[in-house]
């Protein structure tokens, strides 16, 4: 005799031991103690939730001999009837198989006759794929059915069940389970099943489960019967360091590993969405992640240095792949095709966060640069000078900086202003030096993935002041501030506070600026009486020549 699956053996029997649905057993069991059950339910939601389970706990429930606080005894002729499926009482039908005119027929026919208990529950699943003459037929028993009668409806796709229907039922929304109950859940179900597992394969089946109970004691039966592991797992990182670092052949070197022991390219690439879709939700909304806390630590330090534009980029450009799998002869070779113009690919200009964080480390690297001869300015404009390099070396043959000269007469002492500002510099580049060696690989989960694109912008005294890529980026840092002066404190052994950029940088101040201008446009146009006039200056031909000089004038007409 074939032993039954986990998912059977633990099935909930009471509407107590049903996992992550409180509102949903909240009302029907208030609804069944209070004797004000409905005649019509709608159960919608993802496979393995608990959608037909509840359905037939209701129908154990409303004929139960002696029924508590609106929970089944589970002791009864009636309940153990309907968990052996033989109860005369409940009645299921697989609307996919019998989804027509005829089938519903002779279910209103037979709903019209009595019943040995109190009532008669039809539990119809997957009612989307009624066909819409069934569902004209369905339709007027729901409005109007037999006092004993009792209809659930599951569906795992609500929208596609017609408004009329939607209408006439009491629908209840049933959710996926948090990694953590799920997770309780399928450790519980081991320890009763007896099944040597370790928490590495636990948290697989949770993985697997993704938040879909049966999905995830089908996953812990597979890893009990293997001896304890999937053999080989269909991961990720590889890929996702292939698109940060732009290599192509780690990324295909990753996808031949999991083609050459099994796993269908079209598997692969539908994984790799998901895990990338994870990825970004682990930058924007980290409590929407179904993973176990370690995976999703570990994924969200990889997002940050991915960014969110190359995932979004990534998640697109596959997601165009999978419609193309359907009309192509060999999968593997597009998916590839994909991975290879991914890995090409640079950095977006849409991401603003990581083009932040680059600029502002130019810019201090600008600061430290030794300054460098400006573009040469047309004084009559206050502009860069046109063709400006080309005429430097014939017009000016040293460009000077746009800095003050200094004073002619002897200069004030300056061992003072110089030897003070000296050990702000010191602190500031050793403390760079330790946060980026010492404190920030310190760091652990959200806290390190945040702090991932933040610099040190200055350090003096018990202060360092960090600049993070946006004001959006900033405030979640914030948040985290408390493990970041914890790391510096261990790491230095004094208390240094942590305050922010305001958003300028260090020095952003560029070595030679035009004059400011209101509208460059009505600017160019308006006439300025500095300038000579066209009639008295030199004419627009001669202002060319002079700023492109070997220029050669063609097709003027005079």
């Amino acid at each position: 005799m074939a032993t039954p699956s986990l998912y059977r053996r633990y099935r909930p029997r009471r509407f107590a031991e049903i996992k992550g649905q409180d509102h949903v057993v909240r009302a029907l069991r208030d609804a069944v103690a209070g004797g004000r059950e409905g005649q019509a339910y709608l159960f919608s939601g993802p496979r393995g939730t608990g959608k037909t389970t509840s359905a037939r706990i209701l129908a154990k429930v409303l004929n139960c001999e002696r029924p508590v606080d609106g929970e089944p005894c589970c002791e009864c002729a009636s309940c153990l009837d309907v968990e052996r499926g033989v109860s005369y009482d409940v009645h299921e039908l697989d609307a996919a198989s019998n989804n027509g005119v005829e089938a519903m027929r002779d279910l209103i026919e037979k709903a019209n006759l009595g019943t040995p208990g109190r009532h008669k529950v039809y539990i119809l699943d997957e009612v989307h794929m009624l066909s819409k003459p069934a569902e004209a037929t369905l339709l007027k028993t729901l409005e109007e059915p037999p006092g004993h009668v009792v209809f659930v409806l599951a569906t795992t796709d609500p929208q596609k069940v017609s408004d009329t229907i939607r209408s006439r039922t009491q629908h209840l929304r049933f959710h996926l389970l948090a990694p953590d109950v799920l997770a309780e859940h399928v450790r519980w179900v081991a320890t009763e099943a007896g099944l040597d597992v370790s928490d590495e394969a636990l948290d697989a089946a949770v993985t697997q489960g993704a938040g879909s109970a049966r999905d995830a004691l089908s996953a812990l039966e597979l890893i009990a019967n293997s001896g304890g592991s999937f053999g080989e797992e269909l991961t990720f990182d590889e890929f996702v360091e292939a698109l940060i670092e732009h290599d192509p052949g780690l990324a295909l070197t990753a996808m031949a590993a999991l083609v050459n022991v099994g796993h269908d390219p079209r598997t692969i690439a539908e994984g790799l969405v998901k895990h990338l879709r994870n990825g970004f939700l682990c930058l924007m909304a980290p409590e929407l992640v179904q993973l176990p806390t370690e995976a999703a630590d570990a994924l969200a330090a990889q997002s940050v240095r991915l960014g969110p534009a190359a995932l979004v980029g990534a998640i697109e450009r596959l997601g165009e792949i999978l419609v193309e799998l359907r009309h192509s002869p060999d999968p593997r070779v597009l998916i590839e095709v994909a991975l290879v113009q991914l890995c090409r690919q640079r950095e977006s200009v849409d991401d603003v966060a990581t083009l932040a964080a680059r600029v502002a480390k130019l810019e201090r690297a600008a600061a430290a640069a030794p300054t460098t001869p400006a573009t040469p300015v047309d004084p009559s404009t206050g502009r860069a000078k046109l063709g400006g390099h080309a005429q430097q070396p014939a017009t000016a043959p040293a460009a000077t900086p746009p800095t003050p000269a200094a004073p002619s007469g002897p200069s004030p002492p300056a061992a003072e202003p110089t030897e003070e500002p000296a050990a702000a510099p010191t602190d500031e580049v050793d403390l760079r030096t330790v946060w980026n060696d010492t404190i920030r690989p310190t760091l652990r989960g959200l806290t390190r993935a945040l702090f991932a694109p933040v610099e040190v912008v200055a350090a003096g005294g018990d202060v360092v002041t960090l600049s993070a890529p946006n004001e959006t980026h900033q405030a979640k840092c914030v948040q985290q501030v408390a493990d970041v002066e914890r790391a510096l404190r261990d790491a230095t052994g004094r208390t240094i506070k942590v305050r922010w950029d305001s958003g300028a940088g260090p020095d952003t101040t560029p070595v030679a600026t035009a004059q400011p201008a209101s509208d460059p446009v009505e600017e160019h146009h308006e006439p300025d009486d500095s300038q000579p006039a066209l009639s008295g200056g030199p004419s627009v031909l001669e202002r060319l020549s002079e700023a492109f000089p070997g220029a050669t004038l063609v097709g003027e007409d005079d």
